[in-house]
C-alpha cells in the first residue's frame, strides 16, 4: 500500500468527533445521528455510497475531541482501511485536520500506522490468500504542511517494515525457522542496509565459554547459532546493546510442558524477532546512533544428549548454575548473551527482550510488558519510548529478596527461584550476569503473541516491542513536531 499527499480519489475517509459538525457532510451526519446509525463515538465506522457524487464514504468516529490521541487515530485508520477493503476500494483520500492535542506530524504518523496494520496478514501457508484491496491512501492536508509530514510518513513506513519482519519471524513454524534459518534471515535482511552481521557456530560459542547457552542446545539436532548485529550510525561513542531471547522452539526439555502449552512455543524466539526487527527499522531510518544486538539461538528439546534437572552447568561469566528445571532455559541463554555483549562488545547499557515467564502473563496479562531494571534513569527512557510507541510497560520489583531465591546450594546460582514471584526471580537471575552495567529486562511473554486479535493488533505475533526499542535508540523527544 502506498501513502501519498494531495491525490484526489473516488473514495474518502471522513473523521468525525462526537458532537462536532463536519461542514461538508453536515446534513448526512445529522440524519445518521438521528437514526442512531453513526454518532461519532470512538471506534464507530459507517460506510455508504453518496447519491450525489457516487463516492464511497467511510465515516470514522473519534469520540470526544479533547481526548484525541495517537492510539485513537491508529485504531480509526485500521478500522477504516479494513472497511474499505471489504468494499473492494483500491484508492481513498482522507482529510486529516489538526487535532487539539497533536501536531500534523504525529497525527499523520499515527494514522498511517493504523493503515499499515490493516494491511498485514500472515498467509504463507494458506491455500487461499487473504485479500486486501487498498493500494493507495492520500492525505488531504492544509497548504504548507507537506514538508513537515513527509519525513514522518517515511519513518513510519520503515518502522512498520521492521514490525512486519518481527511478526513474520514469530509466526513462522519451528519446522522452518531453525536457529540457522533465523541467523541467515538476520544476515539477509540487515547486511544490505549496512548492518554488520557475524554468525557464530557451535565451536565458536564453545571457544567463548558460552556453557549455559550450549547446555540448552545439547539436546537438539539443529545447530545453535550466535547472531551478532552491529549498526554504526553514530560517532565513536560506545554502542547501546540489545539482546533478544532466541529459543526457536521450547518443549520445556525433560521438564516437559503440557501439550496445549507447547502449541505456540515457536514464538519463544519473540525477543530475537523484536531485536532483529528493531535493527531493521533503525538501519532503514539511518538513526545516528551506534547499536549492537546479540541473539543466541537454539531450540530446547529432548534427546539422550539433553541436559536434565539436577545438572550443574557453567557459564561464560564463570558462575556455576544448578538446573532445577529445564523449562527455565531462556534465562540460561540470556545469561551468556548479556555477559558477552557487555564484555566483548563494550556496550554502555543493555536492554534484553524475552518471552521469559508465564508468571509475568499471570501478573500483567497480554496488555503490559513487564519491566525490571538496575538503573532508574535508563528505565525512564524506556518508559518514555514505550509511551510514544503506544506499547505499555509496567515496572515490577527486583529487590534483594528475589536474588536470595536464586542462590544455589551446590552451585553459585539455581535457574529457578520457585513458583512465587517467578517473573522477578527470573529477572534477578539475568541481573547476576549484568554486574554494574545499566540494564533493563523486558518480559514480553504476554505481549509478543496474543490469543485473539485486539484493536489493530492481529491474533498471533504483535510486533511488540519493536517501536519501543526504536524510540529508545532514537532518543527522547526526537519523534515530536
Amino acid at each position: 500500500m502506498k501513502i501519498t499527499i494531495g491525490q484526489k480519489h473516488d473514495a474518502e475517509m471522513i473523521l468525525v468527533f462526537k458532537g462536532k459538525e463536519v461542514e461538508e457532510n453536515a446534513e448526512i451526519l445529522s440524519r445518521l445521528n438521528e437514526k442512531n446509525l453513526f454518532k461519532g463515538e470512538e471506534g464507530e465506522v459507517f460506510s455508504m455510497v453518496s447519491m450525489e457524487t457516487g463516492r464511497s464514504q467511510v465515516f470514522l468516529g473519534l469520540g470526544e475531541e479533547d481526548k484525541a490521541d495517537e492510539e485513537m487515530l491508529r485504531l480509526a485508520a485500521f478500522k477504516g482501511a479494513k472497511e474499505l477493503s471489504k468494499l473492494k476500494v483500491k484508492e481513498v483520500s482522507v482529510k486529516l485536520t489538526k487535532l487539539p492535542n497533536l501536531c500534523y506530524k504525529k497525527s499523520t504518523k499515527a494514522f498511517a500506522e493504523g493503515l499499515y496494520h490493516a494491511e498485514y496478514r500472515f498467509d504463507e501457508y494458506l491455500s487461499k490468500k487473504q485479500e486486501f484491496s487498498l493500494s493507495e491512501v492520500s492525505f488531504d492536508l492544509l497548504p504548507g504542511k507537506e514538508e513537515k509530514v513527509l519525513p514522518g510518513l517515511k519513518e513510519m513506513e520503515n518502522l512498520m517494515n521492521g514490525i512486519f519482519l518481527t511478526r513474520n519471524l514469530i509466526n513462522e513454524p519451528a519446522i522452518t525457522l531453525t536457529p540457522e534459518v533465523l541467523a541467515d534471515t538476520a544476515k539477509s535482511e540487515l547486511e544490505p542496509l549496512g548492518v554488520e552481521v557475524t554468525i557464530l557456530d557451535r565451536a565458536e560459542c564453545e571457544a567463548l565459554g558460552m556453557k549455559a547457552f550450549l547446555a540448552v542446545a545439547k539436546g537438539s539436532t539443529n545447530e545453535p547459532r550466535g547472531i551478532i548485529m552491529r549498526y554504526k550510525g553514530g560517532n565513536d561513542e560506545a554502542p547501546v546493546g540489545l539482546v533478544g531471547k532466541g529459543v526457536t522452539f521450547d518443549t520445556g526439555g525433560y521438564s516437559i510442558k503440557p501439550g496445549p502449552s507447547m502449541i505456540t512455543m515457536n514464538g519463544d524466539m519473540g525477543g530475537s524477532g523484536a531485536v532483529i526487527g528493531a535493527m531493521k527499522a533503525i538501519a532503514l531510518n539511518k538513526l545516528e546512533k551506534n547499536v549492537t544486538a546479540v541473539v543466541l539461538a537454539t531450540d530446547n528439546v529432548i534427546s539422550g544428549d539433553a541436559f536434565v534437572p539436577g545438572d550443574i552447568i557453567g557459564s561464560m561469566a564463570g558462575k556455576t548454575i544448578e538446573i532445577h528445571t529445564t523449562d527455565a532455559e531462556g534465562r540460561l541463554t540470556l545469561a551468556d548473551a548479556v555477559y558477552y555483549i557487555i564484555k566483548k562488545e563494550g556496550v554502555k547499557e543493555v536492554v534484553d527482550v524475552a518471552t521469559l515467564t508465564g508468571a509475568c502473563v499471570v501478573a500483567l496479562g497480554e496488555f503490559n510488558t513487564g519491566a525490571f531494571t538496575n538503573n532508574e534513569e535508563l528505565y525512564g527512557r524506556i518508559r518514555t519510548a514505550a509511551k510514544e510507541a503506544g506499547e505499555p510497560v509496567w515496572q515490577l520489583p527486583l529487590s534483594k529478596e528475589y536474588h536470595k531465591r536464586i542462590q544455589g546450594d551446590r552451585g553459585d546460582l539455581k535457574n529457578s527461584g520457585g513458583r512465587w514471584g517467578g517473573a522477578s526471580t527470573a529477572a534477578a537471575f539475568i541481573e547476576a550476569f549484568v554486574e554494574d552495567t545499566p540494564w533493563v529486562h523486558l518480559d514480553i511473554a504476554g505481549t509478543s503473541d496474543i490469543a485473539a486479535a485486539r484493536g489493530y493488533l492481529p491474533k498471533g505475533a504483535t510486533g511488540m516491542p519493536v517501536k519501543t526499542l526504536y524510540y529508545y535508540v532514537k532518543g527522547e523527544n526526537k519523534g515530536g513536531c
